[in-house]
């Protein structure tokens, strides 16, 4: 059963939902059945995309150790005793 993302042309909520068969599943937001079934984009795994993604943790882990290391720096300083 494939997992199928849709867009209600009532509200314009995006969802995705498991559809077996051609059922038309209901918008998740306000039960209008008039959606419409979206394209969607497969997932492609490189060696560039792998690489690019290990580069964007990395930073973001950093971001969160200097984060963690002034909280840390501000709470020492406001409870010397």
């Amino acid at each position: 059963m494939p997992i199928y993302e849709y867009i209600c042309e009532r509200c314009g909520h995006q969802f995705e939902k498991l559809v077996r068969g051609t059922k038309t599943p209901a918008c998740a937001s306000c039960g209008a059945m008039n959606v419409e079934r979206l394209l969607s984009l497969p997932n492609v795994k490189s060696e560039t995309t792998k690489a690019q993604a290990m580069r964007a943790a990395k930073k973001r882990d950093r971001a969160q150790g200097t984060e963690r290391v002034q909280a840390q720096i501000a709470y020492e300083k406001s409870h010397d005793d």
